[in-house]
């Protein structure tokens, strides 16, 4: 699960990203509201970590935008502002809950768990494309057809998921490398092509009828074998 904090007091960021890393979240932080803006409507964040006093732009209308582009993404308000008018104002935008400083950082860490695993709910815990199958829970990939599974974790298994929950959409290398190893990465171009090439080895095992193109110049898009 990958988890932004939109937060202009760096060294709270940093704090509340170690803590997160902590409880295995993959996470990045933006530092003023026209970053939180175009990383929290990007499409790579489970989980939204949101101040509302941001420089460039303020939390409500990063919030708006969310809602708007994003509206899976779970949204937890973390303010200095407190007064019951904040707060309202926050939920009626559409965050799904609102922390007020100062806070505790198992308190955050419980929210987001709580969050996460309502959006894992409710999203189902079953990918599906063709006759193949991605359980979440297990993390297994499953061939209906026959019943053979494979386990599938780590890049292979987020990388798989991000493709099956954008089923035939191309999905740019920028989009995948944002997305699996977060913004600010330093990876080798071929890393990604061999993360794919494991994908694709796991598919060809299981005999399902769903593959990974590539297509040339704009990036990837797994489809089935009927396209």
């Amino acid at each position: 699960m990958k988890i932004l904090i939109a937060e202009d007091e760096t060294r709270l960021a940093d704090a509340i990203a170690d803590a997160l890393k902590g409880a295995n979240y993959d996470v990045d932080c933006a530092f003023d509201g026209i970053e939180g803006a175009q990383k929290a409507t990007s499409g790579q964040y489970d989980l939204v970590v949101l101040d509302i006093m941001l420089p460039g732009k303020d939390g409500f209308s990063i919030l708006e935008e969310i809602r708007r582009m994003q509206p899976e993404t779970r949204v937890i308000i973390l303010s200095a502002k407190g007064e019951l008018d904040d707060k309202l104002k926050g939920l009626e935008h559409g965050a799904d809950d609102y922390m007020t400083k100062p806070f505790h950082f198992e308190e955050l860490i419980a929210r987001v768990n709580l969050q996460l695993r309502k959006k894992n709910e409710e999203s189902g815990k079953i990918l599906s494309l063709g006759n193949l199958q991605l359980d979440r829970k297990k993390g297994l990939l499953y061939n209906e057809s026959n019943g053979q599974t494979l386990p599938i974790s780590g890049k292979e298994y987020a990388l798989t998921e991000y493709f099956l929950e954008h089923p035939s959409q191309i999905l740019s290398r920028e989009q995948l490398y944002n997305k699996v190893w977060g913004w600010d990465n330093n990876i080798e171009s071929n890393n990604l092509e061999a993360y794919l090439s494991f994908i694709r080895k796991k598919l060809r095992l299981l005999g399902v009828d769903v593959s990974i193109k590539a297509i040339r110049g704009m990036g990837y898009r797994i489809e089935t074998s009927e396209k």
